[in-house]
């Protein structure tokens, strides 16, 4: 079996069909390029071929490139990757501009035959070049169908022709949604954008593009950039609106990415050079950035992090060796936010929910939050009245413990009191199978002593969701000591079941995403104490590329919650607990009432209707700003070292048993820096000498900068993180 297979009917339409074997969705090798190019060849050189559809044996058309093609070439390339990236992203570019020419004649753009792209379901990436490449596109009106160029998202840019074609077809400026923000479009908004010519019915797909290959004639099939006296929509650079378009577009890519994620700017780049010169030109132009990309580490780490280490855990890369675990009963305790909004995803996958409260009230409050998360999906076109219905038909609210016979998992989401917790597990054994899981979603409080209440503390783990969980893809799942196999299995498959990507941890005070990100909260009060302004904090940290500065994130989760952490772990650590001088800055906004977003009054201040106006005047006034002010690089330097430390102290001490887990978490979790794959990553960027280097630098300030004694170690050996814990997850 082949990736592509050709077919000739009685009419003289070949149709190329890509069916990958084993695999739910089409990605494009190397060997199935090839195979493209020979059928290509195939098709025109046959006098009985009048001309092609292209098309797929799926119920989606691709999901893009193989990225681990992209590293094989890289490793195999010895000591000129770059050539070696260049030339195979050229030779993709010769054979689609093959498709595209047709074997029509150079001068006369006469004699081609028509190529028509039948799409059933989403193209995504090269898939979509290749729909790009083609001469008409005719999309099935397929609601959960999308298309796009989604490249941008994982650290590239569409370097398969798509930069350049699609900039030619629509401009710059009406490209950018697609290219820029890599926004993947539903079949009548594709067609709007004129990624697609026609929607039409599923049925009649095939139907429709052999009847346009049929009757295309040769103007029809003749590319705009191909024809006489083409101009660029919108404008080119040299002309009066393209400058602006251009000069627009730059600010925006910069305003929107820091400077920092090179995919943006060389994406850009190609645009505005491509756009001065011929077409074939222009693909040389798009090849040589899109290798620059590559060549990146930030573009390389992004890649390893959010495609390939990502989709390695999510397939169950770290899952004991037991059977299936599938969850089919859900148990939740606890209606509030959380509790709600577990129900709502667990619904949405398929899986029968019970949701527990003290009060009936409170039950039915958690099952209306859930109906306000699918009235909000049905706004946005993404879900239907008879989906809402089926979804709340799942969940059953009610406060009778008995509810839970039958359950296979149970999650408890209640308050973070101990005895709260004790109580409602010892409810829930009563009732739940032998076999059944127990689940805690607490965020502070060890599993292991929470383990204590369980008659089965193999068969109890930790599963912390992050807030809001409808929107965040990360599920922390935490091993107790005598957590069994089974149990963590449990809760893998049960996240992959919500479509959403796990790590697994160890038990140890605040796991392993609280663990870091309390410290970056933690540095941007200590340097309001120490008069550092404000304003170098928060945008010192949004040019590392953090989505929000520390005092923004304080504000957002509260400040009474910062408060109340503080002290739980003052009261477990006594005199050996480090941040009394964070303290003295949280406290002293929580006696003033200014408690963060939800009371309108934090570090920032803020509308009627909770929009941000910018930083709270009154600071100045509490912790006066010094006249010395630290440099750009000293703040950024505390703000992004002291969670990568924490990070190393992790996988130091077996909270982490994969830097996999540790870079994904970092960037799903809390946005660390997504443009260096991850704290592991960026150590890895900088060499772990350079990272001792500023820790040494970063000494006078706290034992928080000690460099651990592994990051010290390897910088002694020359090693990297990946190259010494990284096996099967190499570079991309």
């Amino acid at each position: 079996m082949t990736d592509f297979t050709y077919a000739v009917d009685a009419d003289g339409v070949a149709t190329i069909t890509w069916d990958v074997p084993g695999k739910s969705m089409n990605v494009m090798s190397r060997e199935g390029f090839a195979l493209v190019s020979e059928m290509v060849d195939r098709a025109l050189a046959d006098p009985a071929v009048k001309g092609i559809v292209v098309t797929s044996g799926k119920k989606d058309f691709a999901g893009g490139m193989d990225l681990n093609v992209l590293a094989s070439i890289r490793q195999a390339a010895g000591d000129d990757p770059a050539q070696a990236l260049f030339d195979f992203t050229m030779s993709g570019h010769h054979i689609l501009r093959k498709l595209e020419r047709a074997g029509m004649d150079p001068k006369t753009l006469k004699g081609g035959k028509p190529v028509a792209c039948a799409i059933p379901g989403t193209a995504a990436g090269i898939g979509t070049e290749i729909a790009l490449a083609c001469h008409r596109r005719f999309m099935a009106d397929n609601p959960r169908a999308k298309i796009g160029l989604p490249e941008i998202l994982v650290g590239l840019f569409p370097g398969g022709g798509g930069t350049t074609r699609y900039s030619r077809m629509v401009g710059a400026m009406a490209a950018a949604p697609v290219l820029l923000e890599g926004k993947m479009l539903e079949p009548k908004a594709a067609k709007a954008a004129g990624l697609v010519d026609e929607v039409v019915a599923a049925a009649d797909l095939m139907k429709r593009a052999r009847e346009w290959v049929l009757s295309a004639t040769d103007a029809e099939i003749v590319k705009p950039w191909d024809q006489k006296g083409w101009k660029m929509p919108g404008g080119a650079p040299y002309h009066p609106a393209g400058f602006m378009t251009f000069v627009g577009a730059n600010a925006m890519v910069l305003g929107k990415t820091q400077g920092v994620y090179p995919a943006a700017k060389a994406l850009l780049s190609a645009v505005y050079e491509g756009a001065l010169v011929p077409f074939d030109t222009a693909l040389r132009i798009e090849a040589r950035w899109f290798t620059s990309v590559l060549m990146d580490p930030s573009s390389s780490a992004m890649i390893r992090s959010l495609f390939l280490n990502k989709e390695a855990l999510e397939k169950g890369a770290n899952r004991p060796k037991v059977p299936d675990q599938t969850v089919r009963k859900l148990g939740v305790l606890g209606a509030g936010m959380m509790g709600a909004g577990i129900a709502h995803v667990a619904a949405s996958a398929g899986i029968e929910v019970v949701l527990i409260d003290a009060t009936q009230e409170a039950a039915d409050r958690g099952k209306a939050h859930a109906a306000e998360l699918l009235d909000k999906g049905m706004k946005r076109g993404k879900v239907t009245a008879e989906k809402k219905a089926e979804v709340l038909g799942r969940i059953t609210a009610t406060t009778d413990y008995g509810a839970l016979a039958g359950s296979d998992l149970v999650v408890e989401a209640v308050f973070e009191d101990m005895k709260v917790k004790a109580g409602v597990t010892a409810k829930a054994e009563a009732v739940i199978p032998e076999g059944a899981i127990f689940a805690t979603n607490t965020s502070t409080l060890p599993i292991s002593d929470l383990a204590k209440a369980s008659k089965r503390p193999d068969q109890f783990i930790g599963i912390h969701f992050f807030s809001p969980v409808d929107k965040m893809m990360l599920v922390e799942i935490i091993k107790g000591r005598e957590t069994g196999a089974v149990a963590v299995a449990k809760a893998l498959d049960f996240v992959r079941q919500i479509r959403k990507t796990p790590i697994v941890v160890n038990d140890a005070r605040f796991f392993y995403a609280n663990r870091c990100i309390i410290p970056y909260i933690n540095e941007g009060l200590r340097m309001v104490a120490e008069g550092v302004e404000p304003a170098l904090i928060e945008n010192a940290a949004k040019l590392l590329g953090f989505p929000v500065g520390p005092l923004q994130l304080v504000d957002e989760t509260s400040i009474d919650l910062g408060v109340k952490i503080a002290r739980a772990t003052k009261a477990a650590m006594g005199a050996a607990y480090p941040d009394g001088a964070v303290d003295a800055v949280l406290f002293a906004m929580a006696d003033k009432g200014r408690l963060g977003r939800k009371a309108n009054a934090g570090f920032y201040a803020y509308d009627d209707r909770g929009g941000r106006l910018g930083l709270w005047d009154g600071l100045a006034d509490l912790w006066p700003v010094a006249e010395a002010q630290p440099d750009l690089t000293e703040v950024q330097q505390r703000l992004i070292m002291v969670q990568a430390l924490e990070a190393v102290r992790a996988l130091e001490e077996g909270v982490l048993e994969d830097i996999r887990e540790g870079d994904v978490g970092a960037i799903l979790g809390w946005g660390f820096a997504p443009w260096s794959g991850g704290p592991f990553s960026w150590l890895d960027i900088i060499g772990a000498g350079q990272a001792v280097a500023i820790c040494g630098r970063l000494a006078a300030k706290g034992a928080r900068f000690a460099a651990p004694k592994l990051l010290v170690e390897m910088a002694a050996k020359g090693q990297s993180f990946y190259g010494r814990f990284g096996a099967g997850a190499k570079a991309a």
